[in-house]
């Protein structure tokens, strides 16, 4: 009679597993209802909070006017140059506000400072979501060394799946090729196991959130 192994026994249990049919009965799923309990905070300080403990820079601006104001104290404040735009809604606010960008081609290789909008912000996880759907697409959002976005108060979501179907309803059947959240600088500790922040991508990330939704009695 020959020897069963351990390892003969576990694979006949796995095979028989496979052919047989379960009895159990699978109930509907409840996709919907929230799996976190729901903060009692607004979600902009939610966001503020969560964005913040992630090394992000956070800047709240009760109207475009704070922005400019708020934006160039930063450029002078860190010397900040090569400032790049390609948000035409951005690009007008900065004119506006004397403030010096470029939008050229050519001058893509010598950013140091990105200007972004975004697509939503998720305030559960602080994070920032974006697609290549934007005008900044792809290259802007990674390449910069300081990333700057430019949000709204009425693009504040409570979390990913809410983003996701904030995604699926502004774009319909064009889903975007990319869809991304960014979630404070990237870190990395591959190298000596020295915890290194902006390894894959800016140094600093900063949200300027512009308030724009009306007060209400």
């Amino acid at each position: 009679m020959t020897d069963v192994t351990s390892r003969e026994k576990v694979l006949k249990k796995i095979r028989k597993a496979l052919t047989t049919k379960s009895t159990q009965e699978i109930g509907d799923v409840d996709l919907e209802s929230e799996i976190f309990t729901a903060s009692e905070e607004p979600l902009e300080i939610q966001f503020a909070q969560n964005f913040s403990a992630l090394n992000g820079k956070f800047v709240f601006c009760e109207n475009e006017t704070e922005f400019i104001e708020n934006f160039d104290f930063f450029i002078k404040d860190n010397n900040w140059k090569n400032i790049f735009c390609l948000e035409p809604s951005i690009k007008d606010v900065l004119a506006k506000g004397k403030i010096k960008f470029s939008d050229k081609e050519e001058d893509f290789m010598s950013t140091d400072i990105g200007v972004t909008l975004c697509e939503c912000l998720i305030a559960r996880t602080g994070s920032i979501m974006i697609t290549s759907k934007q005008t900044s697409g792809r290259r802007l959002p990674v390449y910069s060394n300081y990333h700057i976005v430019i949000a709204y108060t009425s693009q504040l979501l409570n979390n990913l799946k809410d983003g996701l179907k904030f995604i699926r309803n502004k774009y319909g059947s064009a889903v975007p090729s990319m869809i991304a959240t960014i979630s404070g600088p990237s870190k990395t500790a591959d190298i000596e196991k020295t915890l290194v922040q902006g390894a894959h991508g800016p140094k600093e990330i900063f949200v300027f959130l512009i308030d724009d939704v009306p007060l209400t009695d």
